[in-house]
């Protein structure tokens, strides 16, 4: 039986922190629900998933619709979006049958791609490795989550660019509901018609919107996001901040929340520790702990790392091992390490 593949290549860097990997989390699982009642889904329907950050990962291989559970979705510092196009590729090449003389092969794979940011890498080879390899062979619909992503840039992989507007609960869950009627429309065109064009599903009561890829686009640096390591459980979690609109020459960031994650996988799919750096001062907010529940989750060591603190006067760094008092930010600020996003 010809097999329809539909792979997911989803940013998963830290600025996805918070609403939007878990509406990612609960998208797959409703996708995976309402496909498998949809006959034509079932017969041809196989869903990969692809996670990259400062480094790619396959979560879940090309599975058949009653065989497939949404995996767990990690976070990593960075958005190597070379990195994943050609894990993407390799896959492609390894697990999708080609048609032959003596068989015909896998339907033409459907891939979509979910970024909110730019890349961290070079993706220059990636793209060309596609467009000269690929791009006749697979369709890429490119979705910019947020106003953060470098549509142009994904103009150079697909022709079908679009931009998830807002990014709140609802707005989520209307786009899910809007992938889902897009890969049943595909299952349906294979099925029947044989035609394995893209056909997407109407955008209609979503704002969500296609995006001319010939005109520049101003992307944004609207998030920071700063990893922390809580003193008593030795646990990392992120700190998210977004942007506060209204005067631009202030560019505050307020408190978004704060996530506990998992260090090790965080560490599997980041490139390397971000030599960037921000000035607390631009920041407003400071959480307490999401692991431990101490008072301050943004205590700043001289190493330059962020870890929490309770009440009590001297405090050890669980990054360095340093040992000190706290003391208040003068009114210069301190720099403190930042995730790539």
């Amino acid at each position: 039986m010809r097999r329809l593949p539909i792979y997911f290549l989803i940013d998963v860097s830290e600025s996805m922190a918070g609403v939007p990997i878990e509406e990612v989390q609960k998208g797959m699982k409703n996708i995976v629900q309402d496909l498998r009642t949809n006959p034509y889904a079932l017969e041809t329907v196989h869903i990969g998933i692809i996670a990259f950050a400062g480094k790619a990962k396959i979560l879940s291989p090309l599975t058949e619709i009653f065989k497939f559970y949404p995996p767990v979705f990690p976070l990593g510092g960075g958005t190597s979006l070379g990195a994943g196009l050609n894990m993407l590729m390799d896959d492609i090449d390894k697990s999708v049958v080609k048609t032959t003389v003596e068989q015909k092969g896998d339907w033409k794979p459907i891939v979509f791609l979910f970024t909110d940011g730019t890349p961290t890498d070079n993706p220059d080879m990636a793209i060309n490795r596609w467009n000269s390899k690929f791009r006749k062979r697979a369709n890429i619909i490119a979705i910019s989550i947020g106003n953060n992503a470098n549509t142009q840039l994904l103009g150079k992989i697909s022709d079908n660019v679009l931009r998830l507007n807002d990014t709140d609960e609802h707005s989520f869950q209307q786009f899910f509901k809007w992938i889902t009627a897009s890969v049943s429309t595909a299952s349906f065109s294979v099925g029947e018609q044989g035609d394995d064009s893209v056909h997407l599903a109407p955008t209609g009561g979503i704002n969500l919107e296609k995006v001319d890829t010939s005109q520049p686009c101003n992307v944004d640096d609207n998030f920071v996001v700063i990893r922390g390591k809580c003193s008593e459980t030795k646990k990392q979690y992120l700190l998210k901040y977004a942007k506060e609109f209204g005067d631009y020459f202030k560019q505050q960031f307020k408190i978004v929340g704060s996530y506990a994650i998992d260090g090790e996988s965080y560490e599997a799919l980041s490139d390397g520790k971000s030599k960037n750096s921000f000035n607390v001062n631009q920041l407003e907010g400071f959480p307490s702990c999401p692991c431990c529940g101490n008072r301050w989750a943004f205590i700043v060591c001289e190493c330059g790392n962020v870890f929490c603190a309770g009440d009590k006067p001297v405090c050890k760094c669980p990054w360095c091992g340093m040992e000190g008092e706290i003391s208040a930010v003068g009114s210069e600020g301190i720099n403190v390490n930042r995730g790539q996003g």
